[in-house]
């Protein structure tokens, strides 16, 4: 059966139940007809980004994983702590779809002609439920992909590269001249590298690792700090003097990282502050937490003044700040430079079942830079 008469397709969901237990398996679910204003699309990629992580293992311990069912039809079951089931009341017995955004060919569209503009085009999506073979969209959600981009070159064309360019849209607009970034060897710190060194900002990449921190430093980044290294205050200390970074964006959340780094940023603002102030500079110095790769308490000694800000920052908050020309204008930016600046780099490639093998499981939940991994749902369709 080709994909265009496929009647049926399966989808990965993910289940906490009121017992305390999560389950990931694959559904049969119908391929719906698409609306006038939509279209059908054959998924053929879609990343297991760090945000998708959250949803689709909950707060379930994984050292707990046991698998089940079948080679095509694979179940992972895994307890959740009796301490973290409060925080998942919000969504208990109801089964989820995952998956924040993909890319596939169009294999039926609505009647309007916006829909069948884009019928056999290879294009890209976002708005969850792309961890399935069969996703439909609104034409209006899909973005085309430029001539010989094929589906992995754009199924992570929404969450990264929209990231690093609000980011530095975040660091004009709140009038700072340079920014932090922890975890930075990640494939959204390498597009930021790669931006900053376009747009000539000051950037400040903190990794975990020798490792990482010749990757970036192979990419030409400047100020490459490692949290590993002896000489790690040091070398903070000295790159956010020598950029003026007042602005950071912290992936990990946990621990006294983003306190520390408040503080250096104070001392480096006191050094040029012509009088003293018991309540320190009046320059404002921000730090977004924006992932909790550290579930540890968040730990801040208020020892930099009191013109600071912390504070949460979600991608999608941000873009529906946005003036709709310009995140018409960042998405056209993203387009142009799909292969160099905002290239994407996998691992591994995996079908929906692979997906849910506990040794791929094991890899790509640790959420380790070079450990992304991609899911072709479309693979072992018939074509």
């Amino acid at each position: 059966m080709t994909p265009s008469k496929a009647s049926t397709g399966l989808q990965l969901r993910s289940l906490i139940k009121d017992s305390g237990e999560l389950e990931l398996s694959l559904a049969r679910v119908p391929v719906e007809e698409p609306a006038v204003d939509e279209v059908i699309i054959r998924v053929e990629a879609t990343p297991l980004n760090p945000s998708d992580l959250g949803l689709l293992f909950g707060a379930a311990d994984l050292a707990t994983a046991r698998a089940s069912g079948s080679a095509e039809g694979p179940v992972v079951t895994a307890a959740i702590p009796a301490a973290a089931m409060p925080a998942m009341q919000g969504r208990l017995n109801e089964s989820m779809t995952v998956g924040n955004e993909g890319a596939g060919r169009v294999v039926k569209a609505g009647a309007s002609p916006e829909a069948q503009a884009l019928l056999g085009k290879t294009v890209a999506t976002f708005g969850g439920g792309m961890y399935a073979q069969f996703r439909c969209a609104k034409a209006a959600q899909c973005v085309a992909l430029p001539e010989g981009c094929s589906a992995a070159d754009g199924a992570a064309i929404f969450v990264n590269p929209l990231t690093a360019l609000s980011m530095v849209d975040v660091m004009r607009k709140e009038g700072h001249k340079a920014l932090v970034h922890t975890v930075a060897a990640s494939n959204l710190g390498q597009m930021l590298v790669r931006l900053c060194q376009q747009e000539d900002i000051g950037l400040v990449n903190i990794v975990r690792s020798k490792e990482q921190q010749d990757l970036l430093l192979g990419m030409g980044a400047r100020w490459v700090c490692n949290s590993a290294a002896p000489t790690f205050q040091q070398d903070l200390i000295d790159a956010i003097i020598a950029t003026g970074a007042t602005l950071a964006f912290d992936a990990i959340g946990g621990g006294d990282l983003a306190s520390r780094i408040l503080t250096i940023m104070e001392s480096m603002l006191n050094r040029s502050a012509g009088t003293y102030s018991r309540y320190g500079s009046s320059t404002h110095k921000q730090v977004y937490i924006y992932g909790v790769l550290d579930r540890a308490p968040a730990v801040f000694r208020l020892n930099f003044g009191l013109a600071f800000g912390i504070g949460g920052w979600l991608l999608t908050h941000h873009l529906q700040k946005l003036h709709p020309g310009e995140r018409a204008q960042m998405q056209s930016r993203v387009l142009e430079d799909l292969k160099t600046t905002f290239a994407c780099h996998y691992n591994r490639e995996v079908s929906l079942a692979e997906a849910l093998h506990l040794d791929n499981i094991a890899v790509y939940s640790k959420r380790s830079t070079g450990g992304k991994y991609l899911i072709n749902p479309s693979r072992n369709l018939d074509s």
